[in-house]
């Protein structure tokens, strides 16, 4: 199972990390872990283009991927660009959970 868990501090998304694999098909053809995948490094890459904001970002050979934002100069308007697209990347995996909540879970604290 993908285990999603999604940090907060005073409501806005600090960091998030996906562990686990989905195992809903063979591999390579996997496609839970397919669209977690996708929504999640589709949702750093805009992060990292559209606000400015610095990410510290871990990923293993194992699919393990951590991601913190580190936005202590960043201007307010880039905070707001990078929470909108952390929230629309949590939206898109909570319909992947929707559907296919056997292969994974959101963890949103």
């Amino acid at each position: 199972m993908i285990q999603v868990t999604v940090n907060r501090k005073d409501k806005q998304i600090t960091a998030f990390s996906i562990h686990g694999h989905a195992r809903s098909g063979p591999y390579g053809y996997d496609l839970v872990c397919a669209g977690v995948s996708a929504v999640s490094f589709g949702a750093i890459n805009a992060v990292m283009t559209l606000s400015e904001i610095e990410l510290e970002i871990k990923q293993s050979e194992s699919g393990n991927l951590q991601c913190e934002l580190i936005g202590e100069k960043a201007s307010q308007q880039n905070i707001r660009d990078a929470q909108l697209l952390l929230e629309g990347m949590l939206i898109s995996l909570e319909t992947i959970e929707r559907d296919y909540g056997e292969f994974i879970m959101i963890i949103d604290s």
